[in-house]
């Protein structure tokens, strides 16, 4: 059965659009549902970074076990980590580097995009093929362009359409972007050893496996024997994530799905299942053939 009219049906189900590219990671069968159209990567662009990181330790650039300096001022924003926290932190980078994978803790991808920097994320994801992948700010940044495209009512002006549609952070001609098939690219290299050394390649694995979030992708394989790696990213009426799927029988499958609801409430939890459907649906039609 073709999944694509299943997939657009389940997105039209939650209230949604969508942008979906699996494949699978041996074969290279995939499903396509707008797998070249660009989208907003929000904290999806997190991997990036966290690519850069270990490329920058096997070059011998950075030592992951650096500690560094995490001040309550300037900090970045956000519900989770060091952003929740009110006092000093000192952090090494490859604990940062969990903080920002499993919880996407803001705070720590700024140290830590501090010390790669952004050149080197873009040079990453470039010398990976990935040619429509660019970050144009830091995630500090794009909170920031949120904040000014706003304007006095902050974030309470979010609930309405008009200002949803003036934010630069949901244009990805403006903001930090990729395809969906070029994030399934990338962790096809990840998972194949592709993108860096083994030790390194292990360690991003493990750390999108420690993702702590299963109401997005991973509510769509709930399964003791079904492993499930990932990163999220959320921006306003912007719910995606990019992962992997791996089960016992040797069968890995990555996914890259890109949401978009009309409704702009915060709380939307049909959208969020969503691409734990849509990406079942892709993945049963990869095992199937």
């Amino acid at each position: 059965m073709n999944p694509v009219p299943l997939i657009h049906s389940a997105l039209g189900e939650a209230g949604a659009t969508g942008w979906l590219h699996a494949v699978d990671i041996d074969s290279g069968a995939e499903v396509n549902v707008g797998a070249d159209h660009p989208v907003v990567t929000a904290s999806v662009h997190k991997l990036c970074l966290l690519v850069a990181l270990h490329q920058q330790a096997e070059q011998g650039l950075l030592d992951l076990t650096e500690q560094v300096e995490c001040p309550p001022q300037p900090r970045a924003t956000g519900p989770t980590g060091l952003s929740a926290m009110l006092d000093p932190v000192r952090i090494s980078l490859r604990d940062a580097a969990y903080l920002m994978t499993a919880l996407s803790d803001n705070a720590a991808a700024g140290l830590l995009l501090e010390r790669v920097g952004l050149d080197a994320v873009n040079a990453t994801t470039a010398g990976l093929g990935l040619t429509r992948t660019r970050a144009l700010h830091s995630f500090a940044q794009v909170l920031a362009t949120i904040r000014d495209d706003a304007g006095p009512g902050g974030t309470h002006a979010l609930a309405d359409p008009r200002v949803i549609a003036r934010l630069r952070a949901l244009d990805p001609a403006r903001t930090n972007h990729s395809t969906p098939r070029d994030m399934t690219t990338l962790l096809r290299a990840l998972w194949r050893d592709e993108a860096c050394m083994p030790e390194h390649g292990a360690a991003i694995r493990r750390l999108l496996g420690l993702q702590v979030w299963p109401h997005r992708m991973a509510s769509g394989f709930p399964f003791d024997d079904v492993h499930v790696a990932g990163k999220t990213g959320s921006l306003p009426t912007l719910r995606n994530e990019v992962g992997v799927i791996e089960y016992p029988d040797g069968g890995r499958y990555a996914i890259a799905v890109f949401t978009r609801a009309a409704n702009p409430a915060a709380t939307l939890p049909a959208v969020d299942a969503v691409i734990g459907t849509t990406a079942r649906i892709a993945v049963d039609s990869l095992r199937s053939r």
